[in-house]
């Protein structure tokens, strides 16, 4: 038996004795997080009700959890237009909403199919493969799973990690666990790195056939419908906007007591308050939705909800009104990102004012919107930096600073002309990533079907 077969054999052996743990700890995420996880469904153990929607041949996506659901949109696009059929797998509830949203009509086509990835137990992988015997599976971005890759290889079926990165701290633990994870690497088919910086860690630690072809989020297809109806609310309110997006857990009370701190001083000058920039504050995870709301009412601050807007109607005169009596519209929505960057002059990514990685300025920077990050963005270090360097964002220290810096920006126009157009060639260079990796998997694709 090979090394690399008896310490995949004791982690296999590990993960069950932990098994009460783990399921225990999936179980308070679950409920903490809210939405359904089916913790201790039968597709979490690799069980299925045989129908005949379950076809062999599909290409099989693995989008672990929201941020990677919406990476890989365009790729699932651009595979569902060439004829392709998808399966569609995830690891947390949000991450299913938001492919159950975007795929709605396809879904009810049977042109994709949403399940939840088997957890990684031996019996598990087996049977994923064997019920639905995908064409090919392709990762996004970093998830790699022992067991899974395993089965796919003793399953003949391809695999390709896309756009993948690895930073450096990834790297770090990568490599403390290299007997173990290195077969894993080295059982892909093809690795899509976004960078030359990412391909280079990942043969570190042991991919093989890595090629540089880019990220996936610089070919993001925002919604012209929404992107329109921001705009025109925009118009209709007549106020400056700043948005603050994507917000994580322990950043909101640093932003919130910013604008606290300017709303006095506005107050002071005896401005008032329907000539204050308005600030759209979005958490980025649901279950935080209504702690927010507490911080904002601990705060002493006025704001309406965004689902309060869209229930009453955004282009209604009753909404525009609540909004101009309001400091803060609090983001409570999903999937509308486009809508918010659309009325916004200047956007503050967050993510990024806590050592948690940073969250994904692409899709502002795609709308011309001059964008903030603070100094945590070892999850898009690349792009940052790509960023910083075409002059299309500004990173800063704090939720302070961050928005007096937005608050500066508001009153130079020709600033935000600059940055904007800077940030759209910026996406422009960078777009193209899905279009080579769909070439590379119809590659592997055809090299399947004539193995000679």
């Amino acid at each position: 038996m090979r090394s690399g077969d008896m310490v995949r054999r004791i982690y296999s052996i590990l993960l069950v004795l932990a098994s009460p743990l783990l399921l225990g700890w999936m179980a308070w995420r679950a409920r903490r997080a809210g939405g359904d996880w089916s913790v201790l469904g039968c597709e979490r153990f690799g069980r299925y009700a045989r129908r005949p929607s379950a076809q062999p041949g599909a290409v099989w996506v693995h989008a672990v959890s929201l941020g990677e659901t919406r990476a890989a949109q365009p790729l699932i696009r651009a595979l569902l237009d060439r004829g392709h059929r998808v399966l569609l797998t995830h690891l947390t509830a949000t991450g299913r909403a938001e492919g159950r949203r975007a795929y709605a009509d396809d879904i009810v086509a049977g042109r994709l199919r949403q399940l939840w990835l088997p957890y990684d137990f031996p019996g598990a992988t087996r049977r994923f493969m064997r019920c639905h015997r995908p064409a090919l599976g392709v990762l996004i971005e970093r998830e790699l799973w022992p067991n899974l890759v395993h089965a796919a290889v003793a399953a003949r079926i391809p695999l390709v990690l896309a756009s993948a990165r690895m930073s450096p701290a990834s790297l770090r633990q990568n490599l403390r666990l290299a007997p173990l994870l290195r077969p894993a690497y080295a059982g892909l088919s093809r690795t899509y790195a976004q960078s030359e910086a990412d391909a280079k860690r990942l043969r570190q630690v042991g991919a093989t056939n890595v090629s540089v072809l880019g990220n996936f989020k610089f070919d993001l297809r925002l919604d012209a419908q929404r992107i329109a109806q921001g705009r025109e609310f925009a118009v209709r309110l007549a106020r400056p906007v700043v948005v603050i997006a994507s917000t994580r857990e322990g950043e909101d009370p640093g932003f919130v007591a910013a604008i606290r701190q300017q709303a006095d001083r506005w107050d002071t000058e005896g401005l008032p308050l329907e000539r204050w920039p308005l600030f759209m504050l979005i958490p980025r995870h649901p279950q935080r939705f209504d702690a927010v709301a507490g911080i904002l009412e601990s705060a002493g601050l006025s704001f309406v909800r965004r689902t309060h807007i869209a229930g009453l109607g955004e282009a209604s005169d009753r909404v525009v009104q609540a909004c101009r009596e309001s400091a803060v519209i609090l983001g409570d929505t999903l999937g509308e990102m486009p809508w918010y960057y659309a009325c916004a002059q200047v956007a503050i990514v967050a993510g990024s004012f806590a050592p948690l990685g940073g969250q994904n300025f692409i899709e502002a920077s795609a709308l011309g919107c001059p964008v903030l990050v603070g100094p945590h963005v070892a999850n898009f270090d690349q792009a940052v930096a790509d960023a910083l360097q075409a002059g299309a964002l500004r990173q800063v220290q704090t939720p302070e600073v961050a928005l007096q810096c937005a608050l500066q920006w508001l009153g130079d126009d020709a600033l935000r002309a600059r940055m904007g157009e800077a940030a759209l060639q910026w996406i422009s260079h960078h777009s193209g990533a899905v279009a080579r990796v769909v070439a590379g998997i119809e590659a592997l694709l055809r090299e399947d079907v004539n193995p000679d």
